[in-house]
């Protein structure tokens, strides 16, 4: 971003005081030229906004396949092990290896919908 772009309250009383230096004779082309410097004030903004909300979007999206991911993995790990466990009667042991799981695949969850 550089000084031209920039907008503040001194540009506009400058604008204001030329105004009042020039005359009336020069009305649009200072007019001309404050919405120029507005306009392209806004549209640097508008962009800013846009490339947050795709960096938003992205990172969304490419949550939801790693999400996919590691619940295949958590069911793949988790049937060896339930079996093991059942057979021999762990019970507690496998509801806390189920705990686990389903609290790592939460905790993932979150942290990918609040980014």
């Amino acid at each position: 971003m550089n000084r031209e772009d920039e907008l503040s309250r001194s540009d506009i009383e400058a604008a204001l005081a030329t105004r009042r230096e020039l005359g009336a004779r020069y009305d649009a082309e200072l007019v001309d030229g404050f919405a120029e410097r507005v306009e392209r004030t806004v549209e640097r903004r508008v962009a800013e906004q846009v490339a947050i909300q795709q960096r938003r979007t992205s990172a969304v999206a490419g949550a939801g396949a790693r999400q996919l991911a590691l619940g295949i993995v958590s069911l793949v790990a988790f049937i060896p092990i339930s079996i093991a466990l059942g057979v021999n009667g762990q019970f507690l042991a496998l509801l806390v290896t189920l705990a686990g799981i389903v609290a790592v695949n939460v905790a993932h969850a979150w942290q990918s919908r609040n980014p």
